[in-house]
Formats: structure tokens, sequence, C-alpha cells
């Protein structure tokens, strides 16, 4: 098995350094990342067979990252990840504008955000790195110095876990995630309708024709958004339902059971051809699964295209729109405060 050549990622982009950085644990998981974008760009898991395969979609060089990557594979979105309506919002009496990348909204922090700058690298060992990243103030429009962490450790149980912490000197918004592609099969090798998935919440945030928040709050009893028995991601994804034909499949948001702020189960996702399965924890309220609707023909790793629906992403994550939904759990930092975020992708067989 080949995995992803380092030497493919060093380089420089707006003055500073590029490079990846390969974890691995004692039973054989591989995790790489790249301090550009923070992006996760390749994770080998073995199958019930021991068969190591990569599982995340994404690029061979920091240049394709760098030329692309519009899908935001394996990138860590903010300042803001998902949308915020009209890319305003209002904040102690200011109203905020930030840019509309995303038809006439807001997405993922904007147009360059967290996932097209280079981060700084703080600590590697041989199964973790830091990158810390300084976003000024007003930056893509958002106020306040914001100093931001994020540390990847690939651990002995077969998890990768992420942790976040950022800082303010004024108040400000922020809600990070992490936007891998995944494909238990193994990325670019077809379609995810087969793949099982069950997701431990029983209501959900519905959009707009925009994919924006309504500020509802519905239950996901009797709709194809029902995951909370597992079931294969194709059964209903092509059922006429407006939520699906807003978002051309899934790309919903999910309330998530377990308590904001302690590290409780998400979603399961399970391939059962290979026997992988992975597990996904986080101390968010909440988790957005996209099938990649929208991807059609983007070429990715080994020059494989990547088809519609060969993927799927579980972002963990605030609620989209948030700081315009007062009902929805507070996206606001305060100076003083920290922000801390955990996401835990744990991996294993049957």
């Amino acid at each position: 098995m080949n995995i992803i050549q380092e030497a493919s990622f060093k380089g420089m982009h707006d003055g500073k350094p590029t490079g990846l950085y390969t974890l691995k644990n004692k039973n054989g998981l591989i995790a790489q990342i790249t301090n550009y974008g923070a992006i996760i760009v390749s994770i080998y898991v073995p199958d019930r067979n021991g068969n190591l395969a990569d599982i995340v979609q994404g690029y061979d060089t920091i240049q394709e990252y760098i030329q692309g990557n519009e899908p935001y594979m394996g990138a860590l979105c903010g300042r803001c990840a998902n949308r915020i309506a009209k890319g305003k919002f209002t904040l102690a009496g200011k109203q905020y504008t930030l840019a509309t990348n995303n038809g006439p909204n807001h997405l993922h922090g904007g147009i360059t955000g967290f996932s097209r700058v280079v981060w700084d690298v703080i600590k590697v060992s041989p199964d973790q790195v830091q990158l810390e990243y300084a976003s000024r103030d007003m930056e893509e429009g958002y106020p306040g110095n914001l100093k931001v962490s994020v540390t990847y450790t690939l651990t002995g149980d077969n998890e990768l876990r992420l942790d976040y912490l950022a800082t303010t000197d004024k108040t400000t918004i922020i809600a990070l995630a992490s936007h891998s592609y995944f494909n238990l099969a193994g990325e670019g090798s077809g379609s995810i309708y087969n793949q099982e998935l069950m997701i431990n919440g029983s209501l959900f945030t519905p959009t707009d024709e925009a994919s924006v928040p309504t500020g509802e709050i519905r239950s996901v009893s009797g709709t194809p958004l029902d995951f909370t028995v597992a079931k294969k991601i194709g059964r209903d994804i092509d059922q006429e339902y407006d939520q699906l034909t807003f978002g051309a499949g899934y790309d919903q948001n999910w309330v998530l059971r377990h308590r904001s702020g302690t590290l409780g189960l998400a979603a399961v996702a399970h391939d059962p051809v290979s026997g992988r399965v992975m597990e996904v924890y986080t101390t968010q309220p909440g988790v957005q699964l996209y099938t990649a609707n929208w991807i059609d023909g983007e070429k990715g790793k080994g020059g494989k295209k990547y088809g519609r629906r060969w993927a799927f992403c579980l972002e963990t994550q605030h609620f989209p729109d948030g700081i315009n939904q007062p009902h929805f759990p507070s996206t606001i930092l305060n100076p003083g405060e920290d922000y801390r975020h955990s996401c835990v992708h744990k991996f294993l067989t049957k």
C-alpha cells in the first residue's frame, strides 16, 4: 500500500511553509494532516481482514488543495462553519457583513476562511500534531483577534481525536467544523448507498430553499431523515421531501441527544462489505450529514474521478446560522472565555 508522500506537500504559500504530517499508532492506523487548511488528507483504516484502505476523499499534492478543493475536502472550516443567512449578523448592537459565497449566504468562513490559510505547526510527535492560527480582527468581516488551535491525536484505541481551543480579545462568533468526506469501503470506490448510518438524534433543524435554518426544530419521525435506527444511506435519499429537494440529498443538521459540552455519541457508520465501522463522538450540539450531492467528476487521489454521492460528511458543529436564531445554542465567544470543542472518530470492524 502506498501512502501519500510528505514530499508532495512541501512548499510555500503566502510566505509560509506547508507540510504533511503522518501520524501512526501501534495497530497500524495512519492519519495524515497538512497545515494548509488544517486538512485531514488521509486516514488509513483496516477492514475485517486487516487490509488498510484510505477512507477519506482528497488529493495527492498540496498544489491540488490550493488550486481547487471547492468541496472543502478534509478542511477545518471557520471562523463559522456552515451558513450565516445573507452574510449578516448583529453582535452587541452592531451589524456585521460577511462575504456571500454560497448563493445569498455566507458559508464556511468566507472567501478564504480557515480552510485556505497556512496554520503554524506548534508541536509534532509520532501520534500527534498541534496547529495554530491567528485570525485578525475583521478578517473576513468577523470582529476580534482570534487565536485558534487544533490538536490531532491518533490514539492507541484507534481513534482520531480533534481538540479545538480558541480565545478572542473582542466579543465575536465562532463555530468550527471538520469537513472530511468518508467512504468506509475506501475513497474513490463508488457509491455510499449501501453503507449504513445511525444518527443519535430524533430532531433536526429544517432549512429553506437556500439551505438556511428556518428556526424550526422538527422531529425526524416519519421522514426520510430518520436515522435513529441504522439504515442504508441510499434507502430514502431520493424520496420526495422538501428537505431532500432543497439539498439535492442529505445536507441537514441533526440535534444530538447528549448534553452540549460533554463528549457524546453523534453517529455510527458501517460498511457491510469491508466490515469497517466509524463511531463519531462530539461535545457539540449538532451534526451535519452531507452526502456529496454536488460533487460529480471531481479529480481526486490517484487520478480517480469522484462521483456524486461517493462519500458522506459528518460535520460535528453548532447549529447553522446560530447567531441569527436566539433559541439555538450560542456561537458567541467573549474575551476571557475559552471556545472548546472535541470530536472523536473511532474505528473498528464487525
